[in-house]
């Protein structure tokens, strides 16, 4: 069901982009973005149109492993932000890269505790620990089967030890940005969520976090890949370099994102 709800919203995306003759000639990109990416990419978004008015661009957000589900069969996305490597390598193997195109690292992510400050607890002070406070009774992630960032959450759980402890309190969101909503609305009273939301205003307005160490979990290192269904590659490869050039690696900094950039190996 989430599936085709997904499917919708992309038609209803496209739709809107071929509106009118005009921009049916020229028509928007439509780049599939990791939740991870919303924040960074929303204040992005503005000033690319600034520099390129000759170029559109829609954003989708969602779970890179529901976005892959959707690119696979057959959704008409430009481009691939994803949250990790795989999905794109996966997808450029089984022939859905545009031509001559690969899959090019453009950040590295990384997860922090995070605690909203009505609840009384440090996370720098435990850090992982923390958890086992009797006053949290569920901690929210991203789905694992869908999410890097989830699975992320997974891996620093059991390098800590703790995870057999935490397991039954866990909850899980589609995706992170919806674990972190989870933790922010009261849903959960901690939350292993990406630095790039725990950044947000909303987020460092009433809580605090803790940098899960990068050692702790597998890099999560991201990759986008123009695709072979869109219809305004030019449009999406202007974006993609926008984001690898100093104003996007200035964004990715702001949000805690670790700015990569050249062909993956």
């Amino acid at each position: 069901m989430k599936f085709l709800r997904g499917l919708i919203l992309i038609g209803v995306v496209l739709a809107a982009a071929l509106a009118s003759p005009a921009r049916a000639q020229n028509p928007a990109a439509l780049v599939a973005a990791a939740a991870s990416m919303k924040f960074a990419f929303d204040d992005l978004l503005p000033t690319f149109h600034a520099a390129h008015p000759e170029f559109k661009v829609r954003l989708v957000y969602g779970s890179s492993g529901n976005h892959f589900a959707q690119i696979t069969h057959g959704a008409p996305f430009d481009i691939f932000f994803s949250a990790d490597m795989e999905y794109p390598e996966k997808l450029a193997q089984t022939g859905h890269a545009l031509a001559d195109s690969a899959v090019t690292p453009y950040a590295a992510g990384k997860i922090v505790l995070w605690i909203p400050g009505g609840l009384g607890l440090d996370p720098r002070a435990k850090k992982l620990n923390t958890l086992l406070d009797p006053r949290v009774m569920k901690v929210s992630i991203a789905n694992p089967k869908h999410a890097p960032y989830g699975r992320a959450a997974i891996d620093a759980l059991k390098h800590s030890g703790i995870y057999d402890r935490v397991r039954p309190r866990l909850i899980q969101g589609e995706n992170i940005t919806q674990a972190a909503q989870f933790v922010h609305t009261g849903a959960a009273q901690a939350g292993l969520i990406a630095l790039s939301l725990a950044r947000t205003p909303k987020m460092a307005a009433i809580g605090s976090y803790w940098e899960v160490p990068q050692t702790d979990y597998q890099p999560i290192r991201q990759g986008y890949l123009p695709l072979k269904n869109g219809r305004s590659p030019q449009a999406a490869r202007a974006f993609a370099d926008y984001v690898g050039g100093p104003a996007g690696r200035e964004v990715l900094m702001r949000y805690g994102f670790e700015p990569l950039s050249g062909e993956a190996p």
